[in-house]
């Protein structure tokens, strides 16, 4: 029984000696031979999966994480474990859902699971889920209030969830936040063009209304991507 808590508990080395010393007194005790097999495939596949990882090869540290979940569903720890490695495995690959999918898998299992969290976190900012992120900052944040990288990393998520909720001149104008002047004054152009009131006299109230506002919003995005300093 304690050979089987050490077990669930992610001590495998130390389950491993009683499991052992359980076989030693009794050799044909089947519940500690098949907890024992099992045990040591569970290391031994999660071990692979580390090895693959660190090599660099990627899809098959994957796979291997991926192989290692079936084989114990029971348990909690090493299983919580297994989908953080694995999250860690989708964003090298850049695979964000994936990512955010395992790690929330991984926090199920194991609810205070701050690497897990953390992680989350990161692929939250990456794909501009910027609430999510910021809750997920607070919660790690409360753990450890003390920690300076976790409150910089909650300010951050902040400061970008502020922006993300200011108009995005950019999209506004249809151009890549990189556009050069001579790029935002085409598509300035363009756009006044496309909305200009006179281009609509003809038109229903409502169109009318909408084209407007668009058009305005179009000068305003000029005026501010125009300027440098705005």
């Amino acid at each position: 029984v304690r050979g089987l808590c050490l077990y669930y508990e992610d001590n495998v080395d130390r389950a491993f000696s009683h499991f052992t010393q359980v076989l030693r007194f009794a050799p044909d005790h089947a519940r500690a031979k098949e907890i024992y097999k099992k045990a040591k495939s569970l290391k031994s596949k999660k071990e692979e999966g580390n090895t693959a990882f660190k090599a660099g090869n990627l899809d098959e540290a994957f796979k291997l994480y991926s192989e290692a979940l079936l084989i114990d569903p029971c348990n909690r720890s090493t299983n919580a474990k297994l989908h953080f490695n694995r999250a860690t495995v989708a964003a090298r690959q850049k695979k964000t859902e994936e990512c955010i999918k395992d790690c929330d898998r991984a926090l199920e299992l194991d609810p205070g699971y701050t690497k897990a969290m953390l992680r989350r976190a990161k692929c939250y900012m990456e794909s501009e889920q910027y609430e999510e992120a910021v809750r997920d900052y607070e919660k790690v944040l409360k753990s450890d209030k003390g920690n300076m990288e976790y409150r910089q990393l909650l300010q951050e998520a902040k400061l970008e969830l502020k922006k993300s909720k200011r108009k995005d001149f950019y999209k506004i104008l249809g151009v890549e936040k990189t556009a050069n002047d001579d790029e935002i004054k085409k598509a300035y152009r363009k756009r006044a063009m496309v909305h200009h009131p006179d281009r609509h006299s003809s038109a229903s109230d409502d169109e009318k209304k909408d084209h407007e506002t668009k058009f305005k919003e179009v000068g305003e995005a000029y005026a501010i991507l125009s300027d440098e300093r705005k």
